[in-house]
């Protein structure tokens, strides 16, 4: 008896080590440079448990992460929701020796940047702008550097509403499943814009043949997904509080479906911001912040379209951004006006989600990325 409970600790202890590399990197509206704006923690992948690791202090407002394919640096969005400021700026991350280190920075050309992604060589960062409606494209050097923007497309044409559409409002940037286009919502336009990314170039985007996809009015694009197959793609609408559904081919999105976030109780003032899809295909999320402050979740049909499951709350209030991890074990969602975060795991065959471990507290948390070491 004692040496198969000495084995069967052995056999925890070996899991519990390889299950200790997986990494949730937090931004925040911090508003003060001395104040701490990102922030390491360490999931682990068995209770749903967070652990901080490290913190970063000396930049304001990182409301928007991203991780290099490599794992190797953190690119953010700085100086957002700062007049006649925004930025980009790089870190590195060390998983030995658990540190996170300044890089670089940059401007980000134009004001309020929200969102920050890169290509998959590593080479190529491209950031949206919110306020001003432009996108940016740098370089990135050897060791995480970014130099100057080479490119920056400024729009300006609005929408219906007057109100939140009075010019273009460019909220997400999004990579096709082979790297070969660039897909940006623009919430102030109704337009899903898309250009071919040709790396080689020294100004990699280009003209696409459809340069853009309308939504409908008034509705407010904002995120953007792929899934795991290439066939199809989605788009969350912000003000709409929907999701749009299509079909995707070499740089093209057609029609499929358009589905509500929300329930019928609510009828209007949707604030509907993130969507993600479980790596298995088989489920997609898309958060609802202002009164309802959910994740609505549906089952993905064979044809891509959806079928609503049910909605959890979040347990907090104005989930902007969510993650899935990459096991697709747990959604972990940030709720940036009561400054918690929460993780939920996630039933594999039924997409529901239950909520797991402790509120972690991060005042004004704004994102969440999630990286296996």
């Amino acid at each position: 008896m004692k040496n198969l409970l000495t084995f069967a600790l052995t056999i925890f202890t070996v899991l519990h080590f390889y299950c200790q590399n997986t990494y949730a990197f937090f931004g925040s509206f911090n508003r003060d440079k001395d104040k701490e704006g990102i922030f390491v923690y360490e999931l682990d992948t068995i209770s749903g448990k967070l652990s901080k690791v490290t913190t970063f202090t000396g930049i304001l407002n990182p409301s928007f992460l991203t991780v290099s394919p490599d794992g190797k640096y953190v690119f953010a969005c700085t100086e957002s929701k700062t007049k006649n400021g925004g930025s980009v700026s790089s870190f590195e991350f060390n998983p030995k020796n658990k540190t996170l280190t300044f890089i670089s920075k940059q401007k980000s050309g134009g004001e309020n940047p929200v969102y920050i992604t890169v290509h998959k060589n590593g080479k190529w960062l491209v950031n949206g702008n919110y306020t001003e409606g432009s996108i940016s494209v740098y370089p990135i050097s050897e060791g995480g550097k970014i130099e100057p923007f080479v490119q920056n497309f400024q729009f300006t044409e609005g929408s219906v509403d007057k109100g939140r559409q009075d010019r273009a409002h460019i909220h997400s940037t999004v990579f096709s499943p082979d790297f070969s286009y660039l897909f940006c919502p623009d919430l102030g336009a109704d337009k899903i814009r898309a250009y071919q990314f040709k790396n080689e170039n020294t100004e990699p985007l280009q003209k696409a043949e459809v340069p853009f996809t309308k939504t409908i009015s008034g509705s407010g694009p904002r995120h953007f997904t792929f899934h795991p197959s290439g066939k199809f793609a989605y788009c969350i609408e912000e003000m709409g509080g929907a999701v749009s559904v299509y079909s995707y081919e070499n740089g093209k999105l057609s029609d499929l479906q358009r589905i509500n976030t929300h329930s019928e109780k609510y009828k209007e003032d949707f604030e509907s911001s993130d969507v993600h899809i479980s790596p298995d295909g088989k489920f997609l999320y898309a958060s609802n912040r202002g009164n309802e402050n959910n994740i609505a979740i549906f089952s993905i049909q064979n044809d891509g379209t959806l079928k609503t499951i049910g909605y959890q709350s979040v347990k907090g209030k104005h989930p902007r951004v969510f993650g899935l991890d990459p096991s697709g074990k747990f959604l972990i969602a940030t709720n940036a006006q009561s400054g918690n975060v929460v993780v939920f795991k996630r039933n594999p065959e039924t997409g529901l989600l239950k909520k797991v471990g402790k509120k972690i507290t991060i005042e004004s948390v704004s994102c969440v990325q999630i990286r296996k070491y």
